[in-house]
């Protein structure tokens, strides 16, 4: 099992874990079956990741370093760690903002 970004997630994939909202209530069980309908209401209750069954490791992440420059990506967080110093990355919709300027400014990073 594995933690993949909203994002990659895809009709047909199976939960290996259950999914909560922020206040613990239960939105999916473990082993459903993802539709669009469900990923359209994880999306909409500002769930930025998932645990599914079959990926061997944390992808959200690895994602952005598939697509982008390491080195350009390790020199946007760097810029950007000080503008984000005083914000609680562990909150979903912070960490999500965090992710999104880091994907743009690397992605218009020259070095």
């Amino acid at each position: 099992m594995g933690i993949l970004h909203i994002d990659a997630i895809t009709e047909g994939m199976i939960l290996a874990a259950d999914i909560h909202d922020r206040s613990g209530r239960l939105l999916l069980n473990e082993g459903a079956a993802l539709t669009q309908r469900h990923i359209r209401m994880l999306m909409t209750w500002g769930v930025s990741e998932a645990d599914i069954a079959g990926i061997d490791s944390k992808e959200g992440d690895s994602a952005l370093s598939d697509e982008i420059d390491p080195e350009k990506l390790r020199y946007a967080e760097e810029e950007l760690r000080p503008i984000f110093r005083n914000v609680n990355l562990s909150h979903p919709a912070m960490a999500e903002l965090f992710r999104l300027c880091l994907k743009r400014k690397a992605q218009n990073e020259t070095i």
